[in-house]
């Protein structure tokens, strides 16, 4: 003879009757938590719960409910899994997320954009910043001191340049699994920026590469001196999902030759090249965002007619000395006056080189300061 059911915990199951097992109907409320507590359990094998509550409500009881072990089973299993979706659903009211809203970087009203010391002119797509970290308590906010950030690695192409003799620079952008990339956003008119500087920052370079179909960037080049040049492209890359992610990767360039370091030149605000006088104001702090107001004039005292190059009226790139830190600020798309305000935000104390491009008359120059920031 088959052995009888035993009961779960919490049910009593009346006495075996051939086949099927007659209980108690399950139900969510409260009589299922007063059959659960035992005080309506039937005891001695008298009448279920169910029917002494119909009696007492002077109504005959329906009668039992006839089930086999499997359906028991099954009714046990999926009122545990209602109980468990109620509970959950309970629990995430109590515990909302912290930020609803997401965790990206907010700008501050009235200021630059956040995301350290790389900004864009309204208008530029959403994007993160290699820089962004400074303000969540990692890094300084400087640049371009690694070849590999954010999934993105700058290779550089074998050889070097010979001193005093043009030639080309070449290189790829890869991602997280060694491909080339080949999706870039155009930010300021160019999907690549690529600046050039010798470590002792007595030269410097702007310069816009173009792309071959295998991701590969070219650009010529004037002839260098010897020494150890420090290249950065600055570039905003398009994930395989669509999300753009502005980055700056650092490397080292030798070019071959005797090399003779020349000390940074005092600190000024004021520089002149080919005839124009470029001045600034401002006194810039170290981890605050401070306005620098450029002026521009010519030979005559006047203010030069500045013509908007690469979508704005100048640009501007920091160089720590040292380490070589790199802040790449773009200016406020109105000018205030005859001035171009840049919104610069020091990583740390020390000495740093400025160049700010301007454009005049169809030509593009470069002024250099030097900047002491305490």
């Amino acid at each position: 003879m088959p052995e009888s059911p035993s009961a779960p915990p919490g049910v009593d199951l009346p006495a075996r009757s051939g086949g099927d097992v007659d209980v108690p109907a399950l139900s969510i409320g409260g009589d299922a938590a007063e059959g659960a507590g035992g005080g309506d359990a039937a005891e001695g094998g008298g009448e279920p719960a169910a029917g002494r509550r119909a009696a007492a409500r002077g109504t005959a009881p329906a009668g039992p409910v006839t089930v086999d072990r499997e359906t028991l089973r099954l009714a046990l299993v999926v009122g545990g899994l209602v109980l468990a979706v109620l509970l959950g659903f309970g629990l995430g009211r109590l515990n909302p997320p912290a930020n609803p809203a997401g965790s990206g970087a907010v700008a501050p009203t009235g200021g630059p954009p956040a995301g350290g010391a790389h900004s864009h002119a309204p208008g530029t797509g959403a994007h993160s910043h290699d820089g962004a970290t400074v303000a969540q308590g990692g890094g300084d906010g400087a640049t371009g001191l690694s070849i590999s950030s954010a999934g993105y690695t700058l290779v550089p192409s074998a050889g070097e340049p010979a001193a005093g003799r043009a030639g080309d620079l070449r290189f790829q952008i890869r991602d997280e699994q060694r491909r080339p990339v080949t999706r870039f956003a155009v930010v300021h008119d160019k999907p690549m920026h690529l600046i050039v500087a010798r470590r002792d920052l007595s030269g410097y370079r702007h310069l816009h590469p173009t792309m071959a179909a295998d991701g590969t960037w070219s650009v010529p080049v004037a002839p260098f001196d010897p020494g150890v040049w420090r290249m950065y492209a600055d570039f905003t890359a398009v994930a395989d999902d669509g999300r753009q992610v502005a980055v700056v990767l650092g490397a080292d360039v030798t070019v071959p030759g005797t090399f003779a370091p020349r000390p940074l030149p005092a600190a000024a605000t004021s520089a002149t090249v080919d005839g124009f006088t470029a001045t600034w104001t401002g006194t810039p702090e170290v981890g605050r965002s401070v306005p620098l107001r450029f002026r521009v004039t010519g030979a005559d005292g006047g203010a030069a007619a500045l013509e908007p190059y690469l979508g704005a009226y100048g640009h501007l790139v920091a160089l720590r000395e040292g380490d070589l830190g790199y802040l790449h600020v773009h200016p406020e798309p109105v000018r205030d006056g005859d001035a171009v305000t840049f919104w610069l935000t020091a990583p740390g104390p020390g000495r740093y080189r400025m160049f700010l491009d301007f454009q005049v008359g169809g030509v593009v120059r470069t002024a250099a300061f030097t900047l002491t920031v305490d």
